[in-house]
């Protein structure tokens, strides 16, 4: 019996013989009840292969966006990142990943990504790029001259009362440090007499 295919081009139905393709709704029937197996597969499904194939390494992480934490399982090979996925055995997410944490790859691997201390002189309108040795020097001076200068000790209103503490600077955190990061962060802050300290520990 022919089996009639999808229109073709002119508009008419081409009629193919018996040794055409089945639709897969008869070969459904024909052995495939649920549609899992072979009635929903073609000759280009069956040569797809994952992309994590070819990874040579799987590492946990962590997705960086938002508060929830989601697990994920970051494919490597040869030292790159080439696939993320959601991992099964987080027991917040359960291998799912929203829109945003399931493209974190093209984040990783954009070519848009600064890899390289980026600085600004003051009234400059040209970047200038830094080692982070330099960098992290640089920041260190500041915080100390900065600690310095405003420097609270005695109580302006009270001599005998010792405050010791600054308000030049203080520290916010990200939402990627975890609990043991942010006790350590502020203990440091807390050590420089910055007391305005504020973080997003979300994991």
């Amino acid at each position: 019996m022919p089996v009639f295919s999808q229109p073709a081009p002119g508009g008419k139905l081409a009629m193919m013989g018996r040794g055409a393709r089945r639709p897969g709704f008869i070969r459904q029937l024909q052995g495939d009840l649920l549609g899992l197996g072979s009635a929903a597969r073609s000759p280009r499904t069956r040569a797809l292969r994952p992309r994590t194939e070819d990874a040579d390494r799987v590492v946990r992480s962590v997705c960086p966006y938002c508060a929830v934490g989601c697990g994920q399982l970051v494919y490597a090979k040869d030292g790159k990142v080439i696939q993320i996925e959601g991992d099964p055995d987080s027991p917040i997410s359960r291998g799912r990943l929203c829109p945003k944490g399931s493209a974190s790859a093209g984040y990783v691997n954009s070519p848009l990504r600064e890899r390289k201390v980026r600085y600004r002189r003051a009234h400059s309108s040209e970047w200038e790029d830094l080692d982070l040795e330099t960098a992290m020097d640089m920041i260190a001076d500041r915080v100390i001259a900065t600690r310095e200068r405003t420097w609270v000790g005695p109580d302006p209103e009270d001599p005998s009362r010792k405050l010791g503490r600054t308000l030049g600077f203080g520290h916010l955190g990200g939402a990627t440090l975890d609990n043991e990061e942010n006790y350590l962060i502020k203990k440091c802050f807390c050590a420089l007499g910055a007391i305005q300290i504020e973080n997003q520990a979300r994991i």
